[in-house]
């Protein structure tokens, strides 16, 4: 589970598991690359600020706002036309980056051109999932083209306002109405690992 997300804090998540030979070989990982496994490596006061978001992430009144807020933008989104997957999440909606821009190939990476123009557009950070995320084949080096083109768009939790649930729709229709005028995308750098997170990309002309 990631800390970030509905624990409410800078850093840091937590792995649970139900098979014991599994968390001995998870905590010893933990000693090798972040620390003793009593504190995996944060600091004492991310470690109390996750208790109390664990605390207040299972609260009900907590959860039907957060997914109330992500059904609002859904819906709003729905409404005029933008291809999303539905149902949608209880902390994210995903783009359907494909039908969204479906004069783009994919490997001009049409998820990461459309996570690129939302940012320009007005600085909301989303998240590519599709042919970046997939990677390459170690053996032969091509990518793999997974079946789905997504952007994630992800809520915090206790962050938006409604105004800034209005802005992101807005923001994603504005990009939908100029949707023929994007081009796609070339990968100018790629590091060895995570290029989801480090490549850097150029457009098309």
């Amino acid at each position: 589970m990631s800390g970030k997300k509905d624990l409410l804090v800078n850093i840091g998540g937590f792995l649970a598991v139900n098979d014991w030979d599994i968390f001995e070989e998870a905590r010893n990982l933990v000693v090798v690359y972040e620390g003793l496994h009593t504190y995996g490596g944060l600091a004492g006061r991310d470690m109390e600020a996750m208790a109390r978001g664990i605390e207040e992430a299972v609260r009900e009144d907590h959860i039907r706002a957060r997914i109330g807020q992500v059904e609002y933008v859904g819906e709003k989104l729905k409404s005029i036309g933008i291809p999303i997957v539905l149902p949608v999440g209880g902390h994210a909606i995903f783009l359907n980056a494909k039908k969204f821009l479906p004069h783009l190939k994919q490997i001009e990476f049409p998820a990461q051109a459309l996570a690129a123009e939302l940012y320009a557009e007005s600085g909301i950070r989303s998240m590519e999932r599709g042919i970046v995320s997939a990677g390459r084949n170690k053996e032969t080096g091509d990518h793999y083209y997974p079946r789905l083109e997504l952007v994630r768009l992800t809520f915090p939790r206790r962050v938006y306002t409604q105004a800034h649930c209005d802005v992101t729709a807005e923001a994603v229709e504005a990009v939908f109405d100029r949707r023929n005028e994007i081009k796609g995308l070339k990968m100018v750098y790629e590091p060895k690992y995570l290029r989801f997170f480090q490549a850097r990309f150029e457009r098309l002309n």
